[in-house]
């Protein structure tokens, strides 16, 4: 029980500071943590499932498109 509160603590972080990076890349690679760290949550909700599709999708797939975008356009926001 204290892991799961710990893991949803530093969820909430890691979510406030992706919306308050200025590159996009580090916003990206911050989402992609509180994706895992969803999953690791999910997995220990006994939905094993769920946690492999948020890993895959969530993490995985999401940021590798995310990553591709940001690689055509400016990486910086202004």
């Amino acid at each position: 029980m204290i892991f799961q509160l710990l893991l949803i603590f530093i969820m909430i972080i890691l979510a406030i500071a992706a919306s308050m990076f200025k590159d996009l890349v580090n916003a990206v690679v911050v989402s992609a943590a509180v994706s895992l760290i969803a999953s690791i949550l999910f997995y220990f909700l006994q939905a094993p499932d769920v946690a492999m599709a948020e890993a895959a999708i969530g993490a995985g797939l999401t940021t590798a498109i995310f990553i591709i975008a940001i690689r055509k356009t400016e990486r910086y926001e202004k």
